[in-house]
């Protein structure tokens, strides 16, 4: 088992790989229903914990709030040793301060839990300012709703005004939650990641796996089902082949390696915590196995230069 990672400077230790749950519930999507349904979740789930995975991430609008009662469900009397993350989302109309407290509140219904162990605004949505809702969660910690504030999609400007909101109440800013992966590397020309590492500030990597498409399945002809089959045009399909076609080629190098297992190997070499969605034992499992090695730094090296091609193609 890896050694346990601090989420920001908040002395929660989590463990380096968690588990999402955006796929939880959501038919839009992820076609939820249709290929796997709850007992496949509760495989997933529980197989996440055997190994050793005890970071769960969640939020309110997963599947309109089953993905929060399924975790809670899941979880049953097991809440020690987790760590579970959920979000708020501030829509336009929801501008109230009050707002994030009735969200949270409705949060821990559904998980079945008296607090969590870390509360995101999942995006900087207008009117209202980030510093409004930032102040709401530093309120949330005293109340001791939450143990940890964080953030999701911020910017780093929005980042460094809700840390420096949270400050003032003297809350740290744990986390922010941002999309991350081999095909989409902005945070590292957008100023995000040199925010978070300025400010201590752990960077969470949601879509770790881009929607499926560095699971390897994918290609020109055979594209992902359902809406993600809109998400990606077939010429970005296929200028992704050189890129998976390499992370085969590295991934035979450490005891036959997946592609996704690769991906999120990538990430962890990022000092980030990626956080997979699991539909089924399986698919845990396989997340899990990126754990336990390290790609060297010439892989890192070359995966970062054909990541660095394949969006030079897509232009």
């Amino acid at each position: 088992m890896e050694t346990p990672v601090q989420l920001g400077k908040t002395g929660i230790l989590v463990s380096p790989l968690g588990l999402g749950t955006w796929q939880w519930g959501d038919y839009f999507v992820w076609r939820y229903g249709q290929g796997y349904a709850d007992d496949d979740l509760r495989a997933a789930f529980e197989r996440s914990l055997e190994a050793g995975i005890n970071f769960i991430d969640t939020a309110e609008i997963y599947g309109r709030g089953r993905a929060e009662r399924l975790l809670g469900e899941f979880m049953g009397s097991r809440r020690e040793g987790l760590v579970v993350a959920t979000k708020f989302m501030p829509l336009p109309w929801r501008w109230r301060r009050r707002c994030l407290f009735r969200a949270l509140r409705g949060s821990l219904n559904r998980l079945g839990i008296p607090s969590v162990d870390l509360y995101q605004i999942h995006w900087p949505f207008r009117p209202r300012a980030v510093e409004v809702w930032a102040d709401a969660l530093g309120e949330a910690v005293a109340e001791g709703l939450t143990r940890a504030a964080g953030v999701s999609n911020f910017s780093a400007d929005q980042m460094a005004r809700a840390y420096e909101t949270l400050k003032r109440r003297g809350v740290g800013l744990a986390s922010n939650q941002v999309e991350y992966n081999l095909l989409n590397r902005r945070i590292e020309h957008n100023g995000v990641l040199e925010c978070c590492r300025r400010l201590g500030v752990t960077i969470i990597a949601y879509s770790p796996l881009a929607k499926g498409l560095l699971s390897g399945k994918y290609g020109p002809s055979n594209p992902p089902p359902g809406l993600r089959r809109r998400m990606f045009h077939p010429a970005d399909l296929e200028a992704l082949q050189p890129l998976v076609g390499l992370m085969r080629e590295i991934g035979q190098a450490h005891d036959g390696a997946s592609p996704s297992q690769v991906a999120l190997n990538w990430l962890l070499s990022k000092d980030v915590i990626p956080i997979p969605g699991a539909k089924n034992a399986r698919q845990a499992a396989e997340n899990a196995a990126a754990l336990g090695w390290r790609l060297t730094g010439d892989e890192v090296k070359a995966l970062d230069e054909a990541s660095h091609r394949y969006a030079q193609r897509r232009r």
